[in-house]
């Protein structure tokens, strides 16, 4: 008995009908695009010049997982395996966060200050604090000659997709598993590592802030990587304030995304800790999203 192949049309028909209350049409037509590209090699162009298309079953199979685990609202990102940061390709899953186009603007806004100094022969040593997929460290690594870089992460499996993702984009990356709220790792505290630069996307969404957040990332993102208590929601920025002033060099610079009501108590952190050339920065939707301090130099 010859099975009958299905056709990508009525694929999409069932996406629709399935997915679109969920996600609205233009959604649900650009993941079943990004969905048949990835796993039936046929891209949306194809389609158009063959509209006729079949699949095999067990890519109709995986296809139709896909659409269940959408459903679920598991992220696409990890259902894919992978996204793009800074137009670099990256591999994600439930222990990385998905990288946010406003942890782009972070890197562009380290890369901007970087390109402004004209130092083009310098050797930066920079140190991200959190790194997850590895995005923050891995783009400044790719974007900046002769940077020396290192990633710092409390999660083993997060850091194993990071060095994964280093790997993938050709840049070297030192990888270390440690807890900002505990360093005691010899690669970061020992004195020949001062840095030139620390940067840090760390938990910043407080518990209260959850009723704010889609169920796509409620229910699937790293909780690990994303929330902090109420009544100590700066815990990891006063941590690495502390570590940066003990480990930056003088006119060190130190770089955070933030939450987005906390500005005026980060500008505070960071000058109650002498920082100076403090500046808060918006991203492309208006909100406090990104701070800059300067380390004084040591008496």
């Amino acid at each position: 008995m010859i099975m009958e192949l299905m056709k990508l049309k009525e694929i999409q028909q069932t996406f629709h009908k399935e997915l679109d209350a969920i996600y609205g049409i233009d959604e649900v037509n650009s993941f079943f695009y990004l969905l048949i590209e990835a796993f039936c090699d046929f891209s949306r162009m194809k389609l158009a010049l063959d509209p006729g298309k079949t699949i095999t079953k067990a890519e109709e199979e995986t296809i139709a997982n896909a659409m269940q685990r959408l459903k679920e609202e598991e992220p696409i990102q990890y259902i894919l395996g992978e996204t793009e940061f800074y137009g670099l390709p990256f591999k994600v899953n439930e222990n990385t966060l998905i990288p946010r186009p406003e942890t782009e603007e972070l890197v562009s806004l380290v890369l901007q200050n970087i390109k402004n100094q004209k130092q083009n022969s310098k050797t930066y040593k920079i140190l991200d604090i959190g790194t997850g997929s590895g995005c923050i460290a891995i783009s400044l690594a790719k974007n900046v000659p002769n940077a020396k870089v290192y990633a710092l992460d409390v999660s083993a499996k997060a850091i194993e997709k990071a060095k994964e993702n280093a790997a993938l984009n050709n840049v070297e990356v030192v990888f270390i598993e440690a807890d900002i709220l505990n360093v005691c790792h010899p690669e970061l505290v020992s004195g020949s590592n001062d840095f030139d630069i620390i940067v840090s996307n760390p938990p910043y969404v407080r518990n209260l802030e959850k009723q704010e957040m889609k169920p796509n990332v409620l229910n699937n993102e790293p909780h690990l990587a994303l929330f902090v208590a109420d009544d100590n929601p700066l815990q990891f920025y006063e941590a690495i304030t502390s570590f940066a002033l003990d480990y930056l060099k003088p006119k060190g610079e130190l770089y955070f995304e933030i939450n987005e009501y906390l500005g005026a108590a980060m500008i505070a952190l960071l000058e109650e800790n002498n920082f100076e050339d403090i500046a808060l920065k918006q991203d492309i939707f208006g909100k406090d999203r990104m701070l800059k301090g300067v380390k004084i130099n040591d008496c």
